[in-house]
């Protein structure tokens, strides 16, 4: 793990030396256990800092049973509480995300956050949110305000991130696919009129005469797209699932989108009607269980009344538990009737992740190619799909 020490050189330490200050990242870096080979003693701020990294990802003492212990920060409140808040003071808020979700997975602390004191104190992101929900049931009374509090307060944060750009990409998207041959003239889009209508160019008078204007639909307060986001809560799809919430309120605040929300592992259940907050979206899932897409797809196809103006997203690991030929053979038929359908593995900034490739080639073999989208390239995604245009697949996959 990489960490931030720029602002924390103890007065001891010369600016101008470059070799020591070197000495001093690579100590912090390697724990100074004695094969460390620096030489190199901390003192005051870097010795607390260094004390809060061992805490997580040194060696501790032997226990009981004779087995290493991976590191000693220990399992109770106030120790974790007091850990908690020296991470905050010594490092960026990006750095105190992956040392808490590193305590989480390492050292098993998943059980102190059902204390409302601990949730108090963590730096809340989309992990902590995912971690929150798969304890959601085990979760006491005396704690599920303070999460839903912290739930709702990344949930914000994501909204004022991602709603203006997508409201924006869309709005134009929908305009663009109501194109009209017979526009206003404040609706003209010239420059695909003047493309449409090169050949009629006058060199004599070098301008073009336009035959056929081509124009953007007026805006209308009418339905002109379906959206259905059909969600796997598996538990590996816990940022998928926060994200896909936050977007599918954002898309749910616009008129011209019908959208609806579904979630599912081996049971199917619909969160539509729930859009207008998605914290009680998120809070109606239940990350982890099995995975039955063929079920959830049949769900969805039963929704849909006009396939032509329709987009189905399923976002899936696709580790299908269901029946696969079925899987495929749904997404088909919604193609064939004319249904925009877009298969997403992950919907996060976690990078690549691990899915069925097998089914992958299947679906991308029926025209659907399947690809790990980030949420900043999502609001592009459902504009190509609503304009019926290829899909922006990211190089990487």
């Amino acid at each position: 793990m990489t960490t931030d020490v720029t602002d924390t050189t103890d007065a001891g330490t010369e600016p101008g030396d470059p070799a020591r200050e070197r000495l001093r990242r690579w100590r912090l870096v390697l724990g100074g256990e004695s094969a460390d080979g620096t030489g190199c003693a901390l003192a005051g701020r870097d010795a607390a800092m260094d004390g809060t990294l061992a805490a997580l990802y040194g060696k501790g003492d032997r226990a009981q049973s004779g087995r290493e212990r991976s590191a000693g920060l220990g399992a109770s409140a106030p120790s974790v509480a007091r850990w908690l808040g020296d991470i905050r003071t010594y490092f960026p808020s990006s750095v105190v995300q992956v040392m808490q979700r590193d305590a989480i997975d390492r050292l098993g602390l998943a059980s102190l956050l059902l204390e409302p004191e601990m949730l108090e104190a963590v730096e809340a992101d989309v992990h902590l949110v995912g971690t929150l929900l798969s304890l959601n049931k085990a979760m006491p009374e005396t704690t599920k305000e303070t999460a839903r509090a912290v739930v709702r307060r990344v949930v914000e944060d994501l909204e004022k991130r991602l709603a203006t750009r997508t409201r924006a990409t869309l709005t134009g998207a929908l305009d663009r696919s109501a194109r009209v041959s017979r526009p206003r003239h404040h609706d003209i889009d010239w420059n695909r009129t003047v493309a449409a209508n090169l050949k009629h160019y006058l060199p004599e008078y070098r301008t073009v005469v336009p035959e056929r204007l081509v124009g953007y639909g007026r805006a209308s307060q009418s339905v002109k797209k379906e959206v259905v986001l059909c969600i796997d809560q598996s538990g590996s799809m816990a940022a998928s699932v926060v994200y896909a919430s936050v977007f599918g309120a954002v898309l749910a605040s616009m008129r011209s989108i019908d959208t609806r929300l579904v979630v599912f592992d081996t049971a199917v259940v619909d969160l539509t009607d729930q859009l207008d907050d998605p914290v009680d979206v998120l809070f109606g899932t239940q990350l982890g269980g099995g995975t039955d897409i063929n079920r959830a797809l049949a769900y969805c196809q039963s929704q849909i009344t006009r396939p032509a103006e329709t987009v189905v997203v399923l976002i899936s690991d696709l580790y299908e538990g269901g029946i696969r030929n079925e899987m495929l053979k749904r997404v088909a038929a919604m193609k064939a009737s004319g249904v925009q359908f877009v298969a997403l593995l992950a919907l996060s900034d976690e990078g690549a992740p691990a899915y069925d490739r097998e089914h992958a080639a299947a679906l991308a073999a029926l025209g659907a190619p399947a690809f790990a989208c980030t949420p900043d390239l999502f609001p592009e995604v459902m504009a190509a799909a609503i304009e019926k245009r290829p899909i922006p697949v990211p190089d990487t996959v």
